[in-house]
């Protein structure tokens, strides 16, 4: 890419030891149907420690590697953010592959400047087995967009354009996990609308084993109870209570007993009971203080 090139958009996407996953990303989104003189692919590379570095080297010329030593994707993303020269910027993960009509079908929906994101479908990598096609119903993103209130985006497919980030800020970088949910907040907050495009499509490499699914449930949990303490200034954005959660595994212990979707009621049995455990986990204790991103212990253990 020509150094004098003035890209509209700019896919950001941050990765901390992605080595197995990374190159199949890149690959995906220099694929897309969308003019490379128009694009940039900016790879913020967060503190790795295996062979990321090296897999990215060999996309040097095609792509712009950011380093960015603050451990955390918040910190990540926002260094990708600095260095872009897009009016519009687009966030995917590492472990996602993009599908060749993403950004076709994804940036027209900003012409309209009231939309402040606008997020497409985020499904299995296939081959998948049952549980990885169940992650779908985890991360549905019509329904967080469309459904959900207040309504939220989810990074690994989000694209919005410069002005509103300028406007509202970028992601808080005290948040290991649910940083895309608190942004969404604020952008909502300051009157912008979502709007969700089925066909702008990527592909994500979700959890496989039931306790992987648990773990990705405490996670959810610990990061519910960390973003609706942020947002406890703002009426509508603050509150949260486990109720509902263990009010869902209620629902779902009778589905298994009694219906013929045995399966899924058993994934959500599963996945709810680790945000149970996940909000739990944070009693008695200092959220601010489980929210510092210290070491790459803590960031692999809340972030992989």
């Amino acid at each position: 890419m020509s150094s004098s090139s003035q890209p509209a958009v700019s896919v950001v996407v941050p990765v901390f030891n992605g080595e197995a996953t990374i190159g199949a990303c890149i690959q995906s989104i220099l694929q897309v149907d969308f003019p490379s003189s128009e694009m940039e692919l900016i790879v913020v590379n967060n503190r790795s420690t295996d062979a990321t570095l090296q897999r990215l080297e060999l996309f040097r010329g095609s792509i712009r590697i950011v380093e960015e030593t603050k451990l955390g994707p918040a910190a990540a993303r926002n260094a990708g953010v600095h260095a872009a020269r897009g009016r519009f910027i687009v966030f995917t993960d590492a472990d996602c592959v993009v599908e060749r009509t993403w950004l076709r079908n994804l940036l027209p929906l900003l012409d309209d400047t009231r939309i402040g994101i606008a997020g497409g479908a985020i499904l299995a990598i296939d081959p998948a087995n049952r549980i990885a096609h169940f992650g779908e119903r985890i991360h549905d993103h019509r329904r967080s967009i469309e459904e959900f209130k207040p309504p939220y985006a989810i990074t690994m497919n989000w694209a919005s354009r410069r002005a509103v980030l300028s406007e509202v800020g970028l992601f808080d970088e005290s948040l290991l996990r649910g940083e895309d949910v608190e942004l969404s907040w604020r952008i909502h907050a300051a009157g912008y609308r979502f709007v969700y495009c089925d066909g702008a499509r990527v592909r994500h490499h979700n959890e496989s084993t039931y306790s992987g699914l648990l773990k990705e449930g405490c996670l959810h949990g610990r990061a519910a109870i960390w973003v609706r303490d942020k947002m406890s200034c703002l009426p509508d954005y603050g509150t949260y209570s486990g109720l509902r959660t263990g009010k869902r595994i209620l629902q779902n212990v009778k589905r298994f007993a009694n219906g013929p979707q045995r399966f899924e009621a058993l994934c959500w049995m599963i996945f709810d009971a680790g945000k149970l455990l996940g909000q739990a986990s944070l009693v008695g204790r200092r959220p601010q203080l489980e929210r510092a991103a210290s070491d790459s212990k803590r960031y692999n253990e809340d972030v992989t």
